[in-house]
């Protein structure tokens, strides 16, 4: 799979992968491309175009994570895209879950929907907190190193996602597997396939997402505080 280009039209991107639109709209770009490239686009609304390029393709393309150039970019950049995501994350995507949740409920007569929509509750309790920790303590860090480092000052602080964002990926695993294994056929088949839909298209995002977190900005912060 030949990896997007800056001449490459905003329009053909989408068109060969319409998941793609979410993280356009990260970087602020939206539909009413017109005959735009990813370097008129970018100029446009002034985001590096070398980064947009990586991440597109790194959400293209299970395969392609260009490690060594997302390592070369600033840790602000990174940071930047990872809380526009939460945004994504908690302000349209999970209602959207939970939309397809509670429509599958309403024509759904099966014994096992307490344990679902329990085991759905826990899950997300558990991603929201781990959200809320990157957000007050985890990010705030990093910008705080960078400063720091032209100043001289020492801050001491561990960052490991791994761990985390392993435990958060099994417990939407476990959702999915429960629902296609174990749920009783009680329900309204296009509820369902829904419902499932989103939860698949969701553990994609979240899996990209944690590998930009582990592979490049755990490495990058690490870096700066050995050459303090």
């Amino acid at each position: 799979m030949e990896p997007f280009k800056s001449n490459d039209k905003l329009f053909d991107l989408v068109n060969k992968n319409h998941n793609l639109l979410p993280v356009f709209n990260r970087f602020g770009i939206r539909p009413g491309f017109k005959d735009k490239t990813v370097t008129d686009a970018c100029a446009e609304k002034n985001i590096n175009k070398e980064f947009f390029l990586a991440v597109v393709n790194t959400y293209h393309n299970p395969v392609h994570f260009p490690e060594e150039e997302l390592l070369s970019f600033s840790p602000k950049l990174i940071v930047d895209y990872l809380q526009r995501t939460h945004e994504y994350y908690i302000d349209y995507f999970l209602p959207k879950i939970e939309a397809h949740l509670n429509k599958f409920i309403e024509n759904n007569s099966s014994k096992d929907l307490k344990m679902i929509i329990t085991f759905y509750d826990k899950y997300k309790k558990e991603f929201l907190l781990h959200i809320k920790d990157e957000e007050e303590n985890v990010f705030p860090y990093v910008l705080k190193l960078l400063n720091k480092r032209d100043e001289g000052d020492d801050l001491m602080f561990t960052i490991s996602f791994e761990k985390e964002h392993t435990n958060v990926e099994v417990k939407l695993s476990d959702l999915k597997n429960l629902l296609l294994k174990y749920l009783e056929p009680a329900y309204d088949d296009n509820d369902f396939n829904e419902f499932l839909s989103s939860l698949f298209q969701f553990e994609k995002d979240i899996i990209d997402h944690a590998r930009i977190e582990d592979k490049i900005l755990v490495p990058q912060i690490e870096k700066i505080k050995k050459t303090k």
